[in-house]
């Protein structure tokens, strides 16, 4: 999927390494993509997958809880960092719509429709939907109904993905691309290669991401 602006002849090359549970994938990548327009830089998104917890059950898991045993968070640290993440969110045009019952689920089927997605020319598209979706509107993302719903409000065929999801005709290739991305290094998300060579990772905000670009400027100039 390609998502540009004008520039440089060549496009930058951009690989985006992410999952739609990270709240710092769309931060970050927001971030950037203010910086990319203020630089107006010329550019080429790829995503990629990314699972932050592959062993989360269908059902998913309430977020304090899975906060509260993956990183021994706090409720008291639950509601700053949620307080913090929607500030940066609303400075960046993006609603967080956390609340008390506020899940995560199982990313492995939104993995695979986003490959089916990128055959399409739609997986950018895509992604952005599956993050509104889970951040904002706090859909089960773990449903094969709920994706494909997703998938037909950005325009995809509904059929199609509820076939693609069931059949998993896809599974091998997502498992394939994540085992490609750790090989390279990649433990955590959002992780950003630019030129295929420059890694950065976490959401560095704009002003960052802007020197980033300047530094990627001369190099390629």
């Amino acid at each position: 999927m390609t998502d540009q602006t004008s520039s440089q002849a060549t496009p930058l090359r951009i690989d985006i390494i992410s999952d739609v549970m990270c709240p710092w994938c769309i931060i970050g990548y927001r971030q950037l993509a203010t910086a990319l327009v203020v630089k107006g830089v010329d550019h080429d998104i790829h995503w990629h997958p990314f699972e932050l917890n592959p062993n989360m059950p269908p059902e998913g898991q309430d977020m304090r809880e899975h906060l509260a045993e993956k990183y021994g968070t706090t409720p008291a640290q639950s509601d700053e960092n949620r307080k913090h993440l929607t500030a940066l969110g609303a400075d960046l045009g993006f609603e967080f719509g956390f609340d008390d019952g506020f899940r995560m689920h199982n990313t492995f089927n939104a993995h695979q429709l986003l490959h089916w997605a990128d055959g399409q020319g739609r997986k950018h598209d895509l992604k952005q939907a599956l993050f509104a979706a889970h951040f904002t509107n706090g859909r089960n993302l773990s449903d094969v109904a709920v994706l494909a719903d997703v998938a037909a409000e950005t325009g995809l065929d509904r059929d199609e993905a509820l076939a693609v999801l069931r059949d998993q005709r896809f599974a091998k290739a997502v498992r394939e691309e994540q085992r490609f991305w750790t090989e390279q290094g990649i433990q955590g998300v959002p992780a950003i290669v630019f030129d295929r060579k420059h890694l950065v990772t976490g959401a560095q905000g704009v002003d960052s991401y802007i020197s980033i670009l300047d530094q990627l400027a001369q190099m390629r100039s």
